[in-house]
């Protein structure tokens, strides 16, 4: 995991009521199923003085929305960048994830297996495109990903194969898990060779 020690300082709900959208913050970079204890680069979705009593929203680099309300401790908060804060670590980016949409009219299985090989050739006349691009930032974080039984018996030790080992969340998406089993996500973990050597 690829992170950044910066110096920042929290910012009271107040302060934060103060700033626009265009503001660079950082906010907990924790994502689903995956706890992290770092911050990561943010912004607020709209202006803080439209802050209505629920909490400030802000969506990070990444594309997750976080809900905060600064003033409770029992949160990262909110901070933003100051040299004579604390040294706070943030999470960067490993690279982007660029999504495209295709339509193609009349598409068989045959056409799309040329798309994949041969994009450019296997468009004819009359083939309408409609490109629907997405650039989102991927965090530089990978985890372990494993399948356990969707149902275990009583009594018995809990089954688990492993399914991928030190993979991009990012990738997990367009994965499906085995029928009857469910995936489980942790953070990576480096394997560790207990070998004993002469």
């Amino acid at each position: 995991m690829n992170t950044e020690k910066v110096m920042a300082r929290r910012l009271t709900t107040v302060e934060v009521s103060e700033l626009g959208p265009q503001e660079d913050i950082f906010v907990s970079a924790e994502m689903d199923d995956l706890p992290l204890d770092c911050y990561a680069p943010a912004f607020l979705t709209k202006s803080g003085k439209y802050f209505d009593g629920g909490s400030f929203i802000a969506r990070t680099i990444f594309g997750k929305e976080i809900h905060v309300l600064p003033d409770d401790a029992e949160e990262h908060g909110i901070w933003v960048a100051d040299e004579a804060g604390e040294e706070i670590e943030v999470l960067q980016s490993a690279g982007v994830l660029l999504n495209l949409a295709l339509f193609v009219p009349n598409g068989n299985k045959e056409s799309l297996e040329s798309l994949y090989t041969a994009a450019r050739e296997a468009f004819g006349a009359g083939i309408v495109q409609r490109w629907n691009e997405e650039v989102v930032a991927v965090p530089d974080v990978k985890v372990d990903l494993f399948e356990e039984p969707t149902r275990g018996r009583k009594g018995t030790s809990s089954l688990r194969d492993r399914r991928a080992l030190d993979i991009y969340p990012t990738r997990v998406r367009f994965m499906e898990p085995s029928t009857g089993w469910k995936f489980i996500i942790e953070p990576h973990k480096e394997t560790i060779d207990s070998t004993p050597t002469i």
